[in-house]
């Protein structure tokens, strides 16, 4: 008798349950500033319940879409030319807060972005499969691989968005880990890769400022340390319990978008250590059930893709806790279904309904 398929349910309950909490947070950290701006509370709230709709839509389909028919040369090259079209257009289309990032459509907007980091996982998920025994011939994988990544990520940091230009490598990173690279080239690569670091961080102002930020905030409080030195206030004035829902203080007008990348801030002053705890429980079931679905999965497509989709919600999570923390240099990157921001809630649905899908096929 066939085996009957089912979906991996903690790696549902995980999702939903950072998706509703993040509604919660989404309000509570967005309150004040969406009367300020709109004269109601609701406006941010709104667009994230949108972009739910959104996500849940995308994420139902591809959970319901066998994974191996993304393995189509057709859509895994049609669908990272469309991202790199986008990374493009946004060049031409107005600047939203200094950057290049977002094409807007009424009241929603895209972040081709977030779609380039799924361009990118698909690419190397098809590309790699049928390399695995070449993984480390430079003409025939490495090098081709790298241009892809190279460009990609060459776009998104004339954005200027650096930090989801790190997460790109990151997952990339991770993809090429699991298709069996050597340890060699972990090593070469970020030596080959110092002189574009010193050209974009040491040669651009604001990002050199964030770093010696980052070594001592309490140099300037008031100005270049004033968004990492509210974030840790935040925090510790939760201590374990919290002051609760929100009550929270910082958030009024002293955190810099409270809803988005300095949510996890609001979320340790309201609900305290518990609250933070929580949030880390559960993207470490995501991580857990994507990483055993993935390596699970009956063909290295599946594994790779898995892998990469795993890794673009662990890392992107990682960094931002740390950002809010102070263990790195202040970074835009959300925290994923839980910050408001449609692109970023529609992606990491997707990319979970692509788990799920895989879950069911996984040995």
């Amino acid at each position: 008798m066939a085996r009957k398929l089912t979906f991996d349910r903690y790696l549902i309950a995980a999702t939903f349950g950072l998706i509703f909490y993040g509604l919660l947070m989404v309000y509570s950290a967005s309150a004040a500033i969406s009367t300020d701006i709109y004269g109601s509370s609701y406006i941010f709230l709104g667009k994230q319940a949108l972009g739910l709709v959104m996500g849940l839509v995308c994420m139902i389909v591809a959970m319901n879409y066998d994974y191996r028919k993304w393995r189509n040369p057709t859509f895994v090259f049609s669908f990272l030319f469309v991202c790199q079209i986008l990374l493009v257009a946004v060049f031409f289309l107005d600047r939203s807060h200094n950057t290049h990032r977002w094409i807007k459509l009424g009241l929603f907007s895209i972040q081709p972005s977030e779609m380039a980091k799924l361009g990118l996982i698909f690419f190397f998920a098809y590309f790699l499969e049928s390399r695995l025994h070449q993984v480390n011939d430079i003409r025939r994988t490495l090098l081709p691989a790298v241009i892809v990544m190279s460009l990609t990520v060459a776009l998104v940091l004339k954005e200027p968005d650096f930090g989801t230009a790190i997460a790109s490598c990151f997952i990339c990173a991770a993809i090429l880990f699991v298709a069996g690279i050597d340890w060699r080239w972990f090593a070469a690569v970020p030596i080959m890769a110092l002189p574009v670091f010193y050209l974009e961080v040491y040669r651009v102002s604001y990002r050199l400022d964030r770093i010696t930020t980052f070594i001592d905030p309490w140099k300037d409080p008031l100005g270049k340390g004033f968004q990492i030195i509210q974030s840790l206030i935040a925090i510790g004035s939760g201590g374990i319990g919290g002051v609760g829902w929100v009550q929270g203080k910082q958030k009024l007008f002293y955190l810099p978008e409270p809803q988005n990348d300095f949510i996890f801030s609001v979320v340790g002053e309201e609900l305290g250590l518990w609250g933070t705890v929580l949030i880390v429980i559960l993207f470490a079931v995501i991580l857990k059930r994507g990483l055993k679905a993935s390596l699970a999965a009956p063909d290295s497509f599946g594994t790779l893709l898995g892998v990469g989709l795993t890794a673009m919600i662990a890392c992107q999570a990682l960094i931002n806790i740390s950002v809010v923390t102070g263990l790195l240099p202040t970074k835009g990157i959300p925290l994923p279904f839980m910050s408001a921001g449609g692109s970023s809630l529609i992606v990491n649905c997707f990319a979970v309904g692509v788990l799920l899908n895989l879950s069911q096929h996984s040995d």
